[in-house]
């Protein structure tokens, strides 16, 4: 049987519209690309793995930044690249997701595609801030192997289109475990309109994260699980409204709201972690040397769109949680271990 997406099940979630695919790609320049590695070793060892990689634009982003914020909702992950976000409010590079164990090769194959695009990089200019995020699939994929390559990375990236987005098992959400079901990546988007003009909010998630119990739905049924780590989710926004670095956190502490309807508390041991960025302003790396100030309109903070954003941020986040449930697929992995996909029947009660 093939799997279908929340909306073919007949199931909406809010009342904004989405976008023209449902996907982070709905915002206007983003692109997304997968490399999935899903093979078995000659030694026997199991890889389910792989890179995503979200670009807020195809232009050169060092030369080009995005306003940029994040949030943590829980601690309890190993991202690069969030502090100097934080302090600066850009993403200068394509934002990397993959496994725990493989963030160096993520930094890695990153640095060297951003070093190839750039040649000034490190030598008349400063260096590179990479973001990268992760989520543990130990428990389907062999870790240990260290199988994500700096090339898959770089090959992620290439591989990045606009318009529909692979979810499921693939890319980062290859190995991945969610509320007791395959998880993997996930999207969905909304869109709403002020002033004559479209604003458009886009998520992807990587859902690695809870166990059948947490799983809120009316006629769930406990199952016995094997004890394994609390899981984590990354979460990515991306919108073409015109916000600031302090508005986007706002947008991204939002985010929290849609991973709780699924059934989340942020466990102890679970690294929730909200990148978001806005495509309405680019930055320039070498500004005018006349330019003291950035020429830019921000979105006026007591308007009514801000609380827009705010609740179809939500929506897309739950709905891009069970996109990732709905599309993956029953997988046995590493020492035999098994995850079933969410069986259909469970989801329809969400009408």
């Amino acid at each position: 049987m093939n799997r279908v997406r929340l909306r073919e099940l007949g199931i909406t979630i809010g009342r904004y519209e989405a976008g023209k695919n449902n996907a982070i790609t709905d915002v206007a320049g983003v692109k997304v690309g997968h490399v999935t590695l899903n093979e078995t070793k000659e030694d026997g060892k199991e890889v389910r793995t792989g890179v995503t990689a979200i670009l807020p634009h195809g232009g050169n982003l060092f030369k080009e930044k995005v306003v940029a914020s994040s949030y943590v909702i829980n601690g309890f992950g190993k991202t690069v690249g969030t502090i100097q976000v934080e302090e600066l409010g850009v993403v200068e590079s394509p934002i990397l997701l993959t496994n725990t164990l493989s963030v160096s090769s993520a930094l890695e194959g990153t640095i060297r595609y951003l070093l190839d695009q750039n040649s000034e990089i490190g030598d008349t200019t400063g260096t590179v801030n990479v973001v990268v995020g992760e989520c543990n699939d130990g428990y389907l994929n062999d870790i240990r192997g260290l199988h994500v390559k700096p090339d898959h990375v770089c090959d992620a990236i290439e591989a990045a289109t606009s318009g529909p987005v692979g979810e499921g098992c693939v890319g980062a959400g290859t190995g991945m475990s969610c509320l007791g079901y395959k998880g993997g990546i996930g999207t969905s988007s909304r869109v709403t309109t002020f002033n004559g003009k479209k604003a458009t909010i886009g998520a992807l998630v990587l859902s690695n994260y809870g166990k059948v119990e947490h799983l809120r739905l009316p006629s769930n049924k406990l199952v016995d699980e094997e004890r394994m780590p609390d899981g984590s989710i990354m979460i990515v926004l991306a919108t073409d409204a015109p916000l600031n670095e302090r508005q986007l956190k706002r947008l991204a502490k939002r985010a929290s709201f849609g991973l709780s309807r699924t059934g989340s508390h942020a466990s102890n041991g679970s690294g929730d972690i909200v990148i978001a960025f806005s495509t309405a302003h680019r930055i320039s790396h070498q500004p005018k040397e006349e330019e003291t100030t950035l020429p830019f309109n921000f979105l006026k903070e007591d308007g009514p769109l801000i609380s827009e954003l705010f609740e179809m941020t939500v929506d897309a986040v739950e709905e891009a949680i069970w996109n990732s449930l709905c599309m993956a697929t029953t997988t046995v992995g590493h020492q035999g271990k098994r995850r079933e996909a969410i069986p259909y029947d469970l989801l329809r009660q969400l009408k």
